[in-house]
């Protein structure tokens, strides 16, 4: 069949949020309001620092604002690969941080048991699985590189599983698999809107009042506090939290460091018993492959499998647009590799089609600051890698607040600040050249052209 056909009955909206079990947006905020903390967003960042604020405190008033629904931006539309790394991966960590990366994994792990430890307390069924995630190597040199990671962690308290090509196609069974290394405690697999759903619902359990359909448009000093605008009304508080992330910052200050991303998905039809005895997957880890451009795959609670990434689209001016959601010639490149991956589902047929925004910076991995002296924290630029370091941004964001100095706010990446994005058409330029480099190197063995290792040397990036 050809790999076009099998996308002809994809419906153009994330899989995750068409679950029955989505709930009903609250009304908007009309009027004003005062409250002891304003928590920007409805996102996994938002969200989290809504929960943990009341968890120190919970005589704290606290309110949360959301543009449209809980949940509906990246946190409803992402992989649902929930990582303990803070730094986008050890590598990542490694070169910009090897001082402190023992202990940024160790805060990680903790972080990562945290939001276990929380989704029982709560009660929230978003579908965890901590089945870890498998590495792997489709080229030569990707298995190299993976090798020297296996036996670099060791010395920073990580154990990876290396894999050959029968034990992985054991594990995960395709022709194109040449080994990889399993981390089978650090990741988990997550519903992802679920997640959200039933952190919303966690807030609210705990007094946090939410107003949805409520766009933040404006903050300013109001006497020893701030104040915010939205539509219909304003909110008063004393302290405000910013989880917005890839949306343009109230703190306008901010928005040089982080660009948009736009990152694509297909989801499967359910497999049947057949089609999935015939690709293994009984561990049902996640996977993502080694490449610059690569893909991540896993497996849903119903035996589909979502298959995405590959393509990274940064849009000129660094627009975030709905109608960027949809892009069908990634949607063809994505089912093309899907069964050159694996050919022994041919036939099968994708259900959905989706694509939205990451928040990018140069660093790849989430910064963190405050404004209006202490009185705004914010948390941004975590690259495709949110879904667990959200948590640890929202303990960040309120650590910063509250003024104190933690075994977080030590840190230097917590102190230090990526490389800003140059201005257009630079950066447009600049993301292009890099993104032309990237794949090049994975069609030259890996080897990375003068552009690229210019761009390593000032510390700037950009991640596919």
């Amino acid at each position: 069949m050809d790999s076009a056909r099998a996308l002809s009955d994809a419906r153009p909206t994330p899989f995750w949020l068409e679950d029955p079990g989505r709930p009903q947006a609250l009304p908007a905020l009309v009027g004003d309001t005062s409250c002891d903390l304003l928590v920007v967003g409805g996102g996994y960042s938002g969200l989290w620092t809504a929960l943990i604020a009341k968890e120190r405190d919970p005589s704290l008033d606290v309110v949360l604002v959301e543009g449209q629904e809980v949940g509906w931006a990246a946190s409803g539309r992402n992989g649902g690969f929930c990582a303990a790394s803070l730094t986008h991966g050890f590598g990542n960590g490694l070169q910009r941080w090897p001082g402190e990366l023992a202990e940024l994994e160790r805060q990680g792990t903790a972080n990562l048991q945290a939001i276990e430890d929380t989704l029982k307390r709560y009660g929230i069924d978003a579908e965890w699985e901590r089945t870890g995630e498998i590495d792997v190597a489709t080229q030569p040199h990707q298995l190299e590189e993976l090798h020297e990671v296996a036996a670099a962690v060791a010395d920073y308290g990580l154990d990876l599983t290396v894999l050959d090509a029968d034990a992985l196609r054991a594990e995960v069974d395709s022709p194109t698999f040449l080994g990889g290394v399993w981390d089978k405690e650090g990741v988990a697999m997550v519903h992802p809107a679920k997640l959200a759903w039933g952190l919303k619902q966690a807030c609210l359990d705990q007094g946090v009042r939410i107003f949805e359909r409520t766009t933040a448009a404006e903050l300013a000093e109001h006497g020893t506090g701030m104040a915010v605008r939205t539509a219909y009304g304003r909110v008063f508080a004393r302290r405000v939290a910013l989880g917005t992330n890839v949306f343009p910052s109230l703190v306008k200050r901010v928005r040089p460091f982080v660009v948009p991303v736009y990152d694509y998905a297909l989801m499967t039809e359910p497999l049947s018993a057949g089609q999935l005895a015939s690709i293994g997957w009984r561990g049902r880890q996640g996977l993502g492959d080694s490449a610059n451009k690569f893909h991540y795959f896993r497996l849903s609670a119903d035996n589909r499998i979502l298959w995405g990434g590959y393509d990274a689209i940064y849009q000129y001016g660094g627009r975030v647009r709905q109608e960027y959601d949809q892009r069908p010639e990634t949607f063809r490149t994505l089912s093309a590799n899907f069964f050159r991956c694996f050919p022994q589902l041919e036939g099968v047929r994708f259900t959905h089609a989706w694509g939205g925004a990451i928040d990018t910076c140069t660093r790849f991995s989430a910064f963190f600051d405050t404004a209006y002296r202490g009185r705004v924290a914010y948390a941004a630029g975590y690259t495709g890698l949110g879904v667990g370091a959200t948590r640890y941004g929202a303990e960040v964001m309120l650590d910063l607040l509250a003024g104190e100095r933690t075994e977080r706010t030590a840190l230097e990446m917590v102190r230090s600040k990526p490389l800003p994005f140059p201005p257009e058409p630079v950066r447009w330029a600049g993301i292009e050249l890099t993104k032309w480099s990237l794949d090049r190197a994975d069609r030259n063995g890996g080897r990375r052209n003068l552009w690229l290792k210019t761009m390593d040397r000032l510390g700037l990036g950009f991640d596919s």
